[in-house]
């Protein structure tokens, strides 16, 4: 499998490279829950979940979240919904519990229900909320972990990406999805790529070279819910559908870091550069396989077909103040862009920034407050598709553009465990602006959309 080959040749490259101290990346080798990026091995939490079996390296978590959202304006039609989602963890420290050395194994399922704002009632790119789903109860990742030393750790099983791929420290106050796994990737991959709810076989390796260089590479099947026109969650409602035949998708990513070892000086940052490619079939954006434009119905109908899709990244991160000796406290900045071929891609450039104030108050510690600010552009292609059916049905038939978003959040602590967020989101032009003609409301125009929402996080 060229997965495996991968990952034993970057095994081999590094086996020899040295390795820091204690160190603040060591908290990305551990399993995190995929919205507040906290670890589910060691978490704050409200000490209501019995946990008789930690000392024989068997450790189980609870999180649920809950929000409340509504778009008073904008969008497709106005409403307000209730979504939520619980996340039950489990962790076992092989090493602890049978004796086999820096083994461990993770899974965790989700109960998710409620409605969706974003794909009921905005119809915009950058979905509103990180736990919008369709309600069901699925398993989510399953894996193990394999580590030697403290150089380098492979995974295998059914793993996410959007826990180590194009993630950015200083995003996790934020409750908007796209500041999570970024719209880029969400819109362009099959069923969405490997992100929540939907993670897929494969296998992950990452090397830490030096105190200052860490390696991430990365191999999945490229379609968690496997082929067809329904909705990918429809397709893999449970999260059981374990495929590993389709065309894979491929990651890499390269970090730098400074000021990397715990109790350093100096402010610590860090920049990414990182990449994917998927080896599937993906369609013109205009094109039909006759070369005719998709809206001209002398054409056959059928999109033209590209063997494969790719896509660049960067990331950057730097802490700007810091309270006291306090490494989990103080100012973080962030900001990424991606790219991809405008050609058969319905977003072919996606950036956001912002910042996070995290305890800035002796009285409270870990509040947290984050503005941030995102954009996607529609593709080229799309939009000359869209101008063709302009020319074809009128000048009434809008043209999309792009899409960007303003958010705030503030993350108030009530007590160990338990977190109270209300958000504000400003979305301007929705899809870009406009519905295309494929949606269920075709040439339907979208307008600005304010969205207000209360979230709260409890940690059983």
């Amino acid at each position: 499998m060229r997965g495996l080959l991968f990952a034993l040749l970057l095994a081999g490259a590094w086996s020899g490279a040295a390795f820091a101290q204690e160190d603040k990346k060591t908290d990305d080798l551990k399993p995190a829950d995929p919205d507040t990026g906290e670890s589910t091995v060691e978490e704050t939490t409200l000490g209501l979940l019995p946990n008789p079996f930690e000392k024989y390296g068997v450790k189980f978590a609870a999180t649920y979240i809950g929000e409340g959202l509504g778009n008073p304006t904008g969008g497709l039609k106005q409403s307000a919904v209730y979504e939520g989602r619980l996340n039950l963890a489990f962790d076992v420290d092989l090493e602890k519990l049978a004796g086999l050395k820096q083994l461990a194994f993770h899974a965790n399922i989700f109960q998710i229900h409620g409605g969706g704002l974003s794909r009921g009632d905005l119809l915009n790119f950058m979905v509103v909320s990180g736990i919008e789903a369709l309600p069901s109860t699925r398993l989510y990742e399953i894996w193990f972990e394999q580590k030697w030393g403290t150089k380098l750790a492979l995974r295998a099983g059914q793993l996410a990406a959007d826990t180590e791929f194009m993630t950015a420290k200083y995003t996790d106050v934020f409750t908007n999805a796209s500041f999570g796994w970024p719209a880029i990737a969400a819109i362009n991959l099959p069923s969405g790529g490997p992100s929540p709810p939907l993670a897929t076989m494969g296998t992950r390796l990452r090397a830490d070279a030096t105190e200052n260089l860490t390696l991430i590479g990365a191999i999945f099947d490229g379609n968690a819910a496997g082929p067809g026109l329904n909705d990918p969650q429809l397709r893999d409602r449970y999260g059981v559908n374990f495929r590993v035949n389709d065309p894979p998708l491929v990651l890499g990513e390269v970090q730098f870091l400074w000021n990397a070892e715990k109790g350093d000086p100096g402010l610590d940052g860090k920049f990414k550069i990182g990449g994917w490619r998927h080896f599937g079939g993906f369609s013109d954006q205009r094109f039909s396989n006759d070369g005719l434009s998709l809206a001209n119905p002398a054409s056959s109908g059928i999109p033209a077909n590209f063997s494969g899709d790719f896509g660049v990244y960067s990331v950057f991160e730097q802490k700007i103040y810091r309270v006291g000796k306090d490494d989990d406290r103080g100012i973080g900045i962030f900001a990424r862009v991606s790219s991809s071929p405008s050609d058969r891609n319905l977003i072919n450039l996606y950036a956001d920034a912002g910042l996070e104030l995290i305890g800035l108050s002796d009285q409270r510690p870990r509040d947290k407050f984050g503005i941030g600010a995102g954009y996607a552009q529609v593709s080229s292609r799309a939009r000359a598709l869209d101008a063709d059916y302009q020319q074809l049905l009128g000048p009434n038939w809008p043209v999309r553009s792009f899409e960007a978003l303003i958010s705030t959040v503030y993350q108030y602590e009530v007590r160990a465990g338990w977190t109270l967020q209300p958000n504000f989101q400003y979305i301007i032009h929705p899809g870009g602006g406009a519905t295309g003609f494929n949606s269920p409301f075709p040439g339907k125009v979208l307008k600005d959309a304010a969205v207000f929402g209360l979230r709260t996080v409890l940690k059983f």
